[in-house]
């Protein structure tokens, strides 16, 4: 099983990946759980990142308890501030291996996870970890991006390169970015009974002029200062002058007054 050291995360924890991950809240990232919520319940966020969606998810559970976890302690003091911050306290937040929960048995009513199985070398066993600590009857909810289906206009030459790119440095670490199309696969592997479980997609889009010059200088700052830009060099699969000219393709996307971009995400709900 590989150790919480084995992995590397693509994105990194950069200001720009944190600022998109602080965009989250529990409507735009876990709306095909939320109907499943009910006041009391107890839910364990894994790889909670910022915290902005675990912190949201306790507020709509204010009789109940939400813990998150996540392999970094740097990102979960910002997960910690926002929450004393929105005066959450039925909310907390802990360092923990997605392989190694540190977790009783049956623990959690919902074992979430958001955009993480695809930065996992080993999902079915990250899989089989959510299933262990949750409770039988409860449900495990997973939800991830799928880079393959992300679809954008105008045309652009440097998209096409970036997106072409980052599987390159994805598969290099062992990761899988077209993650979304295998969620049901995965679970499934890791022994949930298909009877009980519930195949779904969702989609974020980015085409209002605010929304597009987000999204475009997320991006483009990630070209070249994440540790995506760092393990593309490492793993000699672009300089830092072809980084820098994908950079520019994003922000000259963002200024198209017709550009859109779609994110397909794959999503399950399995019953335990």
């Amino acid at each position: 099983m590989p150790s919480q050291e084995s992995e590397s995360y693509t994105h990194g924890h950069h200001e720009s990946v944190l600022r998109a991950h602080r965009a989250r809240t529990a409507p735009n990232s876990a709306g095909f759980l939320l109907p499943h919520l009910k006041d009391d319940l107890h839910l364990l966020d894994v790889g909670c990142g910022p915290g902005t969606v675990t912190t949201d998810l306790a507020r709509i559970l204010a009789g109940g308890q939400v813990v998150g976890v996540d392999a970094s302690e740097t990102v979960l003091e910002a997960a910690r501030s926002h929450a004393d911050a929105l005066g959450a306290h039925n909310v907390r937040f802990e360092q923990a291996n997605a392989y190694e929960l540190p977790f009783d048995d049956d623990t959690f009513d919902v074992v979430f996870a958001h955009q993480l199985l695809q930065h996992l070398s080993d999902p079915v066993a990250a899989l089989r970890e959510m299933k262990r600590v949750a409770r039988p009857g409860g449900l495990v909810a997973v939800r991830d991006a799928d880079y393959a289906a992300m679809a954008w206009y105008p045309e652009s030459a440097g998209l096409t390169e970036w997106n072409t790119l980052y599987h390159e440095v994805t598969h290099a670490y062992g990761f899988e970015p077209d993650a979304g199309r295998r969620l049901f696969s995965w679970v499934l592997q890791a022994g949930f009974d298909v009877a009980g479980t519930v195949p779904s997609a969702s989609s974020w889009c980015y085409a209002t002029p605010t929304d597009r010059e987000w999204w475009g200088q997320v991006w483009a700052e990630r070209c070249v200062e994440s540790n995506f830009a760092r393990q593309a060099v490492e793993s000699n699969l672009a300089d830092d002058v072809a980084l820098e000219q994908l950079a520019h393709d994003w922000l000259a996307w963002a200024q198209a007054p017709d550009g859109w971009f779609a994110i397909l995400h794959g999503e399950v709900l399995a019953r335990v």
